[in-house]
């Protein structure tokens, strides 16, 4: 039995209109944070922590759905390219890893929807194929925001601890470009504190 998405439509319109579009990778981010809800309870009582290991659109759902932003510090990216959003709240300790599974996508993609986005993308699509591209996106689209949300991802343990909260850390001087850095930030190489860009311009291995 399919499971639609929770959300009022003038809430996902607003969720749209923050990220700027409709696409498959926003309704991801949409039920990602639905999940999260569902499963550790209502924001209001959480201490809401998100990881994510993708920078694609579903992370702006996610921001306007949890509130978790990189300027609090309780939104972190794991440069991993998966599909996968780890939530943790503090206050209980619990958790979990949902990682999108694939069946979906591969049943509406396969090698047509492929092929399209990379005419599409490339400028060298015809309108009819325009056309079928812009179908096959809505299709997907719909099955992401009807899927039961066990069905569309597989849900895991938690391997790693809870995040510390976020510090607030002192700024040193870069000795090169003179630029103040988060201390977390610098290296020490030849004696002196350096910013990361300088760093890589010295300590360059090719």
């Amino acid at each position: 039995m399919r499971m639609p998405c929770s959300y009022d439509p003038p809430l996902i319109n607003r969720i749209i209109a923050f990220h700027g579009h409709f696409c498959p990778g926003l309704a991801i981010g949409i039920r990602a944070s639905e999940l999260a809800l569902v499963k550790l309870g209502k924001l209001e009582s959480l201490d809401l922590v998100s990881i994510v290991e993708t920078d694609m659109c579903a992370v702006d759902a996610i921001q306007f759905l949890t509130g978790c932003t990189f300027g609090k510090g309780n939104l972190i990216h794991r440069d991993h390219g998966k599909m996968a959003f780890n939530f943790y709240d503090r206050k209980s300790g619990r958790g979990f890893r949902a990682l999108l599974r694939s069946e979906i996508q591969e049943s509406i993609m396969g090698t047509e929807m492929r092929t399209l986005m990379k005419k599409v993308t490339g400028g060298n699509a015809a309108p009819e194929e325009i056309s079928r591209y812009e179908n096959l996106r809505s299709e997907l689209q719909y099955q992401y925001m009807t899927a039961d949300l066990e069905n569309l991802f597989e849900i895991q343990d938690l391997e790693t601890p809870v995040p510390k909260a976020t510090r607030i850390l002192e700024n040193l001087r870069c000795e090169d470009c003179g630029e103040m850095t988060m201390e977390s930030r610098t290296r020490r190489f030849d004696n002196k504190t350096l910013c990361i860009p300088c760093f890589n311009k010295i300590e360059q291995k090719i």
